[in-house]
């Protein structure tokens, strides 16, 4: 059986990066009923993204005491945000769509050699008239992602290959048609994974 972990590695992001990382994590954790008591409350993680926020525009106005601030700032948001992290491990009872639903990645416990996790789609967006943008659950020991597409019955084409989960673009879409899109990983011992659940969005 896989064991899921929530992935710390927003400790490594850059300053910008970690801070949306924080609005998804209280956006997935506002109202859900499978985390009804954060070890952080909600609004405390909210006043200290806005403190790092805050200190963030400073420093970009530069000063080393600015950048000094900031730099606490990030401390005291990424030690919040850990807190979190390990009380939605906890609670998540190793229920990958449950984990997700948090705003949190996760990784698993397989090893390199071992098959890939079917990845779960978690967001689609609207690009330009022709192209989406996806962001997928990130899968561990995955080196690339591929997507495919299938608009009405014409049957399945592939999309793009990407190696960003949080970002896979599929170009050449139709203004006003519904497309099915899949996700799979690449890599492991099986080279792919199995196709995620399928999707509908409208190209607008």
């Amino acid at each position: 059986m896989t064991k899921y972990r929530v992935s710390l590695r927003f400790a490594y992001w850059s300053d910008s990066a970690l801070a949306e990382f924080t609005g998804r994590i209280i956006a997935g954790l506002t109202g859900n009923a499978a985390f009804p008591a954060p070890d952080v409350p909600l609004a405390d993680l909210q006043a200290q993204l806005t403190k790092f926020d805050d200190a963030m525009a400073m420093s970009a106005l530069g000063g080393m005491a600015a950048t000094a601030q900031k730099n606490i700032e990030r401390q005291k948001l990424d030690s919040l945000v850990r807190t979190e992290a390990y009380y939605v491990q906890l609670a998540m009872k190793n229920d990958l769509a449950t984990l997700l639903s948090s705003g949190f990645d996760a990784v698993s416990g397989r090893s390199p050699s071992g098959p890939l996790d079917t990845p779960v789609v978690l967001q689609i967006e609207n690009i330009e008239t022709t192209r989406l943008a996806l962001r997928v659950s990130p899968v561990e020991n995955a080196r690339a992602y591929e997507v495919r597409k299938m608009n009405g019955t014409g049957g399945w084409v592939s999309g793009s290959i990407g190696t960003k989960s949080r970002r896979l673009e599929v170009e050449g879409l139709v203004p006003g048609s519904t497309y099915q899109l899949q996700v799979r990983a690449i890599g492991g011992s099986r080279g792919t994974s199995p196709w995620s659940d399928p999707v509908q969005h409208m190209a607008t």
